[in-house]
């Protein structure tokens, strides 16, 4: 009677430890609502063998080894949070005698419920180790056992089980860990001996059998998150190392490197002039799709000659469209490390296009350049690139290869190499006309 009071005071003391500290989590998640969202995987399948020793009831002549081979358990478990959970935990074992014993076979089946507790988690396992871990685990269920040798009883023994248990972990992965388990187990109301051939006195109550189960196995922890309630970090330098990358990220995403309104992770043009108004999606306003932004056309309608401006056809009477190019005024330019021209840069190539058509004696250079980052010959090779792809359109547009030339000029270190935005402006073509 002793032990069983003990035994149910001791799941209780369990049980009412977890809800009072599930209470006390739960106070401060209401106060700091930083948990709506789990931050770790709840569940877990526990697929453990191993070896038991039944220390009694055993008839006299009758023995097992020490320990015997042929136990197995199947452990569902759900952690409430990342210091308890319950868990379902289905077994079996097989008796049988060893070589001095009389022979006979039995076997065991149970189903329990229990609690746990992640006592790594309790005392600060992670202030030291990320690779070790211990639960202990309590509760009870039912057991039924069955006699095959040397009485074939066809009617099972029924009976009450009360466990405890420690489970030593060793972390493998974020999905799987080794386990060690050795669980000790009471029996209420257990009719006969383990082999079968006795009954056992039930007239005191409390336990009349115990068992006991050591075992080695695998966890494997199901879930979307990162990282399993058993090794989940709450302390206060984890929670604060994860604030931190979450401001970072929060800085990187609402980064603006062209400085027009749109953060970089919803701009898809990350290049465009200062000053050119943009959409949502940090594209610059075209809405005669001609291909310059609307709020250099007007500039550009008012600085450089238009056709038929000065009663002939676009020519540059006075010389000023190609003070304008000479100047460098009109450039082509470059996401980085590409040798793509950006989508406002093409109006810089059609402006030379019609120019060199409305110039028939004019010739061109083109000269490619990179900015600092990377090495020398590299930049060399990217700006000699950049040069003949703005060539090769010119040439498509109908302007004779004859009067074109190109080179690279590989780095323009003329500006800040740390500024961005400053670098976006080196990664060019400009161009030189002769009359």
């Amino acid at each position: 009677m002793k032990k069983l009071l003990f035994s149910v005071l001791l799941l209780s003391g369990m049980t009412a430890m977890a809800q009072d500290t599930m209470m006390n989590d739960s106070m401060t998640d209401d106060r700091t609502a930083d948990r709506e969202v789990i931050p770790y995987n709840q569940w877990s399948l526990d697929l453990g063998v191993g070896v038991h020793k039944p220390v009694n009831p055993l008839a006299p002549g009758y023995f097992t080894n020490t320990p015997s081979f042929g136990q197995a358990d199947l452990g569902v478990r759900y952690m409430i949070n990342d210091k308890f959970g319950l868990n379902l935990d289905l077994g079996y074992n097989r008796f049988e005698g060893d070589d001095e014993s009389l022979p006979f076979k039995s076997h065991a089946y149970r189903a329990s419920i229990e609690g746990v507790i992640n006592i790594g988690n309790v005392v600060g396992f992670k202030e030291w180790t990320n690779r070790f871990g211990l639960l202990v685990h309590g509760g009870g269920g039912v057991t039924s056992l069955s006699y095959a040798e040397p009485n074939d009883i066809d009617d099972r023994d029924q009976m009450l089980n009360f466990t405890a248990g420690v489970t030593p972990q060793l972390r493998l992965s974020d999905r799987v860990a080794l386990f060690g388990d050795l669980s000790i187990f009471g029996h209420v109301r257990q009719n006969l001996t383990f082999d079968g051939t006795q009954s056992v006195d039930n007239s005191v109550r409390g336990f009349n059998s115990f068992l006991v189960n050591a075992s080695v196995g695998i966890s494997f922890y199901l879930g979307g998150n990162e990282v399993h309630a058993d090794w989940y970090d709450n302390s206060a330098d984890s929670r604060l190392d994860d604030l931190e990358d979450r401001v970072a990220l929060l800085e990187t995403n609402n980064a603006d490197d062209d400085q027009d309104g749109v953060p970089n992770y919803l701009d898809r043009d990350n290049t465009t002039e200062s000053g050119v108004r943009v959409d949502t999606k940090g594209r610059a306003l075209d809405l005669n799709k001609n291909g310059i932004p609307d709020d250099m056309e007007s500039a550009l309608d008012a600085r450089y000659a238009m056709k038929g401006a000065n009663g002939s056809n676009g020519g540059d009477t006075d010389g000023m469209i190609e003070k304008l190019i000479n100047d460098g005024y009109v450039n082509v330019y470059f996401e980085f490390n590409s040798t793509k021209p950006t989508q406002y840069s093409l109006s810089s190539i059609n402006f030379l296009a019609t120019y060199m058509k409305d110039n028939p004696g004019a010739s061109a250079s083109l000269t490619g350049y990179a900015d600092e980052l990377g090495s020398d010959s590299y930049n060399q090779d990217l700006s000699e690139r950049r040069a003949k792809m703005v060539n090769d359109i010119l040439v498509a547009t109908g302007v004779d290869a004859g009067r074109l030339s190109y080179e690279g000029n590989g780095e323009d270190a003329s500006v800040e190499k740390s500024s961005s935005p400053a670098r976006q402006l080196v990664r060019r073509v400009k161009f030189q006309v002769n009359n």
